[in-house]
């Protein structure tokens, strides 16, 4: 048998077992998210429940998801009426797979995510779904001691800095925190918070002058910043401790700190820069494929899941904030509060300036996230000259690009093939 007469078996073969599922679902939902076994029956108990027709969740590694998704596009049918996935999924995609959705009339509160949901089309190809993300938090000691005029909820770096400063010379002790440990989540924050928030790019600009500047400013931080920060991982360890009064990290990395002692600590969004207000979603996305069975329950299904109500549901089955607006009940474990009412705040910000997660690296990943480890050491640990470290790492990063041959992802402007290290 020749490989074509294979693939047109395979795809003849899953076309038939889609339409079996077909009858037994109205609308499979497809997704990448909510895998662990736990989300995904809350998934299905807790937020599908509630929609009128029946519903087939789904969840896949983003391997098998993808490998299916295609054989139905390619067969040009198939059974899956809704996909459920990361920005990163949704950009590997031809947009004409996708159908458009702007006929909808729902968008998220977020300006940003709304533009990067059009996939470079100036139609909506898949609607935000929901977000996670990293933020800042503060021991409520430390806001008295505030730079004068700063609103905590739209701070500068320049007034970050002033502010740490001011902590520093109060209480005699640096208390900003940095997760700088071994475990720390040190890269995320250069890559989707201080380089969008100086340099408008990550990979383009990765040795720009703006981005000298950048560590210009973060070895101004770091003058007041805890120095066992070198051994922190998960900052609400130093909230509790009282070693930071002024820290950035993960949500998730942040709870026990407000579940403990809510009364004690407030959230707030990460400081913008000269070019906005860099921030780091992890975004997820909902999106009908043009194969969809049955495109009325698909774009039926999609509405509920943006409702205000259905998105509270889905915060509390997989722990991913809102993108719409909503108030958040009472009942919800303090954490949650605080953080969704910080990442709404940061995402829905007029000048908010999302980096998104590296995509497209493969087994990579690691090795782009090295580059920024090893050059915040370099600089800042080791206090090597800013200019020549950005330059050597320059090579390296370029090399891991063109090897991978990965696209630019937001902020960086999109590029034909890798994305250049200017």
């Amino acid at each position: 048998m020749s490989l074509h007469s294979k693939i047109a078996g395979a795809v003849s073969g899953l076309a038939i077992l889609c339409s079996a599922a077909a009858a037994q679902a109205d609308v499979l939902f497809w997704s990448t998210q909510a895998r662990p076994v736990e989300e995904a029956q809350a998934m299905r108990e807790q937020v599908l429940s509630g929609f009128g027709d029946s519903v087939d969740y789904q969840p896949n590694e983003d391997g098998p998801w993808l490998t299916r998704l295609q054989a139905e596009l390619q067969a040009g049918s198939g059974a899956i009426g809704v996909l459920g996935a990361l920005d990163g999924n949704f950009s590997a995609l031809n947009p004409d797979d996708l159908v458009d959705l702007s006929d909808l009339g729902l968008k998220s509160t977020s300006a940003s995510f709304n533009k990067l949901a059009m996939l470079g089309t100036d139609t909506m190809q898949y609607l935000p779904w929901m977000q996670a993300s990293y933020i800042m938090a503060a021991n409520k000691e430390a806001l008295q001691y505030l730079p004068e005029g700063a609103d905590i909820n739209a701070l500068t770096y320049d007034q970050l800095i002033a502010w740490a400063a001011n902590v520093h010379e109060a209480t005699g002790q640096p208390k900003f925190g940095f997760p700088a440990g071994p475990k720390g989540l040190k890269h995320r924050f250069f890559q989707g918070y201080l380089y969008p928030s100086y340099t408008n790019g990550v990979v383009r600009t990765f040795a720009s002058p703006e981005a000298v500047t950048a560590w210009e400013k973060f070895r101004e931080l770091w003058a007041h910043t805890n120095p066992a920060s070198t051994n922190f991982s998960f900052m609400q360890e130093q909230l509790l401790s009282g070693d930071a009064w002024i820290v950035f990290d993960h949500t998730s990395r942040l709870a026990q700190a407000f579940n403990d002692r809510p009364d004690d600590f407030v959230a707030f969004p990460a400081p913008a820069g000269p070019t906005g207000r860099g921030f780091m979603p992890v975004l997820a996305g909902i999106a009908i494929p043009r194969t969809a069975p049955d495109m009325d329950a698909a774009k039926a299904l999609v509405a509920y899941m943006m409702q205000p109500e259905t998105q509270i549901a889905t915060l509390r089955s997989t722990s991913f904030f809102p993108v719409v607006a909503v108030d958040l009940p009472e009942d919800l474990p303090p954490a949650v509060k605080a953080a969704g009412a910080a990442v709404a705040a940061m995402s829905s910000a007029a000048d908010a300036n999302p980096g998104l997660l590296p995509s497209g690296l493969g087994d990579k990943g690691g090795d782009f996230n090295r580059v920024f480890v090893d050059t915040f050491e370099r600089i800042i640990l080791a206090g090597q000259p800013i200019e020549s470290v950005l330059q050597d790492q320059k090579k390296t990063l370029a090399a891991i690009m063109e090897d991978t041959g990965a696209p630019c992802w937001a902020p960086d402007a999109p590029s034909e093939g890798a994305c250049p290290v200017e």
